[in-house]
């Protein structure tokens, strides 16, 4: 069907010439098809006669009837085309002939694991994501950051570009300093609650593991660091450095057990020590684009829409923190990153306009909108029945590596994908840990598992060749079940290309759970192993189809695909 697609699309663009010639084909809208609000008015939507109803100053039913006159004079329209039909104010429904649906399964099929990608191009692009200091286990929050910036990664690889991951933290500021105090604390002895406790102090067990293992002289190792601890309880930087080096090893197993990797790591620390913030300073300041007043630098973030200009330079010299952020940016467009998409918390808003608006001050040629945010809400657990909001480990809130231990990897991946990013979610341990349809993960790999035990009974008792399944005579695909699920394989690469282009995952998620439906639909309605030779092997061609797009979808977000449950 991707091919027949093509075709009419083609057949479409010729079209619309013939319907606006001369001068009038400035008006002729771009081919495209639209999927029709009800399944029984057709198989694609045209509206290009309702478009060029009022710059052609024409009827818009008087122009889809000489669409559909120029159209049914293509031949991709004759191949593939049953029916042309004017619905409404001027809407064209296209009804598709069975063979066009039939063949996506041999797309399907041909196209393996790379079904649905875009060819490869010259163009980079970065995610950031994750981007915790290290100064405690990962919360929920960095486990939803890491499952939505890891599938923004695979979708936008799938669509040909060349994707960097980056984890970007500080080694070197307030926190870390006061997770180094925190640590020398319980090197001294103290505990949360005793006389002498950092008011400020992280009170989570952790910090006694880091202070046991720093007395112990023990080395440890991070992707992007390594520190042996000296064990001298009065040695302040080297606990600092210790704690940054074991709890960055911390965060490196949480993410190994998430199946998450990263490509780079980056210290906010290096922007000051490179001399970046400084240079970037001095650009705006050249720029014209800064001011001084009451002792401090502002920059003119009002000149790029900002509510009210911003500091800069704080009048006891330091710099406010969307200064070393605006460096880090030039620094990623200076690397070759065309692209970049950013994955925070949504308390990251208001730094949006102020990082755009010194990028654009810099005038180094970034251009108007970069970079691309996503922003995620923080995640509430219930588990019991009950919202969960303490962990013993870390003093204060779910960690990432307690979700994965109390339900699975797969449960937390697509959950944390399933909904939209700025949208409040839930996480329900007791609904991730369901074996039923209520549980959508299972839903989905359920799907999977009953499809690969179907094409197992094949192979076992017929002798069945999956390599054969190839030449499967598809015009038997004639049923309502099957039909449906025909034209849901179809869908999945628009569907990943717009996944990709809005950075939004969780249409994957939801483009999976409707695929299963559909696959569940037909599992109660048909037999597959039939007296028929050629019709079950119709009929496996077209599970196979659907088993390979359920794959390649889960794989996207990062989730495995069973073939037993």
């Amino acid at each position: 069907m991707i091919h027949a697609k093509e075709e009419l699309l083609l057949a479409l663009a010729d079209a619309l010439v013939t319907v606006t010639p001369g001068e009038a084909a400035e008006h002729a809208p771009a081919p495209v098809f639209e999927s029709p609000k009800q399944a029984a008015h057709g198989d694609l939507a045209i509206t290009a006669a309702m478009q060029l109803a009022r710059p052609l100053k024409k009827n818009p039913r008087e122009l889809a009837q000489a669409l559909i006159a120029a159209l049914q004079a293509q031949p991709a329209v004759q191949r593939w085309v049953d029916a042309l039909e004017i619905a409404g104010p001027g809407f064209i429904n296209l009804r598709l002939k069975p063979a066009a649906k039939q063949q996506i399964v041999a797309e399907v099929l041909a196209g393996g694991d790379r079904f649905g990608h875009a060819p490869a191009r010259d163009h980079k692009l970065m995610v950031e994501f994750v981007s915790a200091n290290p100064t405690g286990p990962l919360h929920v929050g960095h486990g939803r950051q890491a499952a939505l910036g890891d599938a923004i990664c695979n979708l936008q690889q799938s669509q040909g570009w060349q994707v960097t991951r980056e984890f970007y933290y500080n080694d070197a500021g307030v926190q870390i300093a006061t997770l180094a105090a925190s640590t020398k604390a319980r090197i001294d002895g103290l505990k949360p609650g005793d006389a002498g406790w950092p008011e400020s102090a992280y009170n989570g067990e952790y910090i006694a593991d880091i202070a046991a293992d720093f007395l112990a002289q023990k080395t440890v190792k991070a992707d992007d660091r390594e520190f042996s601890a000296s064990g001298d309880p009065d040695d302040l930087d080297g606990i600092r450095q210790f704690a940054v080096a074991y709890l960055r090893h911390e965060q490196d197993l949480d993410l190994q057990a998430f199946s998450v990797r990263f490509d780079n790591y980056f210290l906010e620390s290096s922007l000051y020590s490179s001399g970046r913030v400084e240079q970037t300073v001095r650009k705006l300041v050249a720029a014209g684009k800064t001011f001084e007043d009451g002792g401090a630098l502002w920059l003119r973030t009002t000149d790029y829409g900002d509510d009210k200009d911003r500091v800069m330079r704080k009048s006891d010299g330091s710099y406010t923190y969307f200064v070393p952020d605006v460096a880090y940016h030039i620094g990623k467009w200076e690397r070759g990153f065309s692209k970049v998409v950013n994955i925070q918390g949504t308390d990251h808003h208001g730094t949006i306009a102020r990082v755009r608006a010194g990028l654009q001050a810099a005038n180094v040629g970034v251009p108007v909108g970069y970079p691309d945010y996503v922003l995620n809400t923080m995640v509430r657990v219930m588990k019991d029945g009950e919202e969960v909001k303490i962990s013993k480990r870390s003093g204060g809130y779910v960690t990432l590596r307690d979700l994965i231990d109390w339900t699975s990897r797969d449960a937390v991946r697509f959950f944390l994908i399933s909904r939209k990013a700025d949208t409040e979610f839930t996480f329900d341990v007791d609904l991730a840990l369901k074996k039923n349809d209520e549980n959508p993960v299972f839903y989905v790999q359920y799907a999977h598992a009953r499809i690969s035990k179907v094409l197992r009974d094949w192979a076992a008792e017929r002798g069945g060749d999956l390599a054969a399944l190839a030449q499967a005579d598809l015009a038997r695909l004639v049923a309502p079940t099957e039909t449906a699920l025909l034209l849901k394989l179809a869908t999945y690469p628009e569907m990943l290309a717009g996944a990709a282009r809005d950075l939004a995952p969780h249409d994957v998620a939801f483009y999976l759970r409707d695929l299963s439906g559909a696959f569940h639909s037909y599992y109660a309605a048909e037999r597959f192993l039939t007296d028929d030779v050629e019709l079950t092997r119709a009929r496996l061609a077209l599970l196979a189809a659907v088993a390979q797009v359920l794959r390649n979808g889960l794989a996207l977000v990062g989730v495995s695909a069973p073939e037993s449950m």
